[in-house]
């Protein structure tokens, strides 16, 4: 099983840190934050390699079709401007032949169900195009329930198949998350194991704080997730990732924030 770290965990990192204290951990990849990578790609991945870590997903500086409305994520208006980022973003980050390159509906911010989805799906044909041509492949995620008007209107898998479905594009599957489906039935994520493009992993705080997540327990629903997908032959990377506050997790150095979650992804195995 791979075991990788989301650069998010550690916020307050360089990419260089990141680099260091994952591997030093015994992570075998990175799940990487374009808004964390210095500009000499060639240096990034000549210092990935160095360290012996490959890279899970990418998650692009502008991630959504549609406005975030997260301080200071919000990125640009225009949802032509936002298409145009991400299929930038998927040609830089190809070359570092991630498992696949994520993107996210955004939420409606106003707009009906059927004007958000025709935006969606319009911007999906592009950036699979892009990610086709690329050579990576994309990974559409949907977000908890409680952030449908923060992150993503669309908030369980059987919704992101819907929309695919809708968009008929080939290629394009989905980047679970087990904060973000948790609260679906476990036969509805094992039923789409085969179209899993990678999978988040983090579970929610015994008192729950919107967006904040803890790391894995064993007995957890990540873990009962986790076992449910490896039952049905699903053998992808876990990628804990943890966004939490400048008191909690995100307070923590990165060598003692990498050992930590090095240590909860261990237990699950």
């Amino acid at each position: 099983m791979k075991r990788s770290l989301s650069a998010i965990s550690t916020l307050n990192a360089s990419f260089a840190e990141d680099v260091a204290a994952y591997a030093a951990a015994g992570f075998d990849a990175i799940g990487l934050w374009e808004m964390k990578l210095p500009e000499d790609d060639a240096a990034n991945i000549e210092l990935l390699r160095s360290n012996g870590l490959t890279v899970s997903n990418c998650v692009p500086t502008v991630p959504s079709f549609l406005p975030l409305a997260i301080p200071g994520m919000e990125g640009p208006t225009g949802t032509q401007t936002r298409v145009d980022a991400i299929c930038a973003s998927i040609r830089r980050l190809a070359a570092y032949e991630p498992e696949c390159v994520v993107c996210l509906s955004g939420p409606l911010g106003g707009r009906s169900d059927a004007e958000g989805r025709a935006i969606v799906v319009d911007g999906l044909h592009r950036a699979a195009a892009a990610a086709t041509e690329a050579g990576v492949r994309l990974g559409f995620e949907p977000v908890h329930p409680s952030q449908r008007d923060t992150a993503g209107f669309v908030t369980s898998v059987g919704e992101a198949l819907s929309l695919l479905d809708e968009a008929g594009t080939t290629g394009v599957g989905i980047m679970a998350d087990t904060f973000n489906v948790g609260h679906e039935a476990t036969a509805e994520i094992v039923a789409a194991a085969g179209r899993l493009t990678g999978l988040h992993v983090a579970d929610e705080l015994p008192e729950p704080v919107p967006g904040v997540r803890a790391l894995p327990e064993p007995g957890g629903r990540s873990a009962e997730l986790i076992a449910a997908l490896r039952n049905a032959g699903w053998d992808g990377t876990l990628d804990i990732e943890i966004f939490s506050t400048p008191d909690a997790f995100w307070s923590l150095p990165v060598e003692e924030a990498a050992r930590r979650a090095y240590a909860a992804s261990s237990a699950l195995s």
